[in-house]
């Protein structure tokens, strides 16, 4: 069982079942160095530079197929000692209390539970719109005469995106630069019996 990182918009898209697939940099900045890799740089196999053994490009990847990950969100205790989480707060803005950041949420404040189902590699400009969807935005209308998707502007997930990097980091891992992602999608499931509440 592994945390994992949400931001609140992102959280509320987990509990209305609108997100279903996360995206997370490969922070190798140079992806060549520990990936055996085709002409074009799609990722073949994970070398371990220590010893030379080769693995399925996944095998690095933090999270892997049937890891359970816990949701650490913006949170706060109130007087009665249960937890109140800013997702789900009506109006986050007026709560007289103090918002504690994810990184501080212990595992027993936990309310989401995500179980891996598959972990993939690819850029991130290859994402398609029904992984957009899957990701909890919507970046594509239809037209009204073709049935046939297309862009919206803006680019809802682009901005998401660049909002999750950090300023100084956007060179290298924002939407323009095109950066190798782990994709990894998952089910909710219920509370674990072993993490008590």
């Amino acid at each position: 069982m592994k945390p994992i990182l949400f931001n609140t918009e992102i959280v509320q898209a987990i509990l209305e079942g609108r997100k279903t697939v996360t995206r997370r940099v490969i922070k190798d900045k140079d992806i060549i160095n520990s990936w055996d890799c085709e002409n074009d740089g799609t990722p073949i196999a994970y070398i371990d530079q220590a010893t030379g053994d080769s693995y399925a490009p996944t095998i690095s990847c933090p999270y892997q197929p049937g890891d359970i990950m816990w949701v650490r969100e913006t949170w706060t205790y109130v007087p009665d000692g249960s937890y109140v989480y800013k997702a789900s707060v009506e109006c986050p803005d007026a709560w007289r209390g103090t918002w504690h950041p994810s990184i501080q949420m212990p595992k027993e404040a936990a309310r989401l539970f995500l179980r891996v189902v598959a972990v993939w590699v690819e850029r991130l400009k290859d994402i398609t719109p029904e992984q957009i969807d899957a990701e909890g935005c919507k970046e594509w209308t239809y037209s009204a005469m073709t049935g046939e998707p297309l862009p919206s502007g803006p680019s809802w997930f682009r901005i998401a995106w660049d909002r999750t990097i950090k300023p100084s980091d956007l060179p290298a891992y924002g939407w323009e630069a095109n950066p190798w992602v782990w994709v990894i999608k998952f089910e909710r499931i219920s509370r674990p019996p072993e993490v008590s509440p």
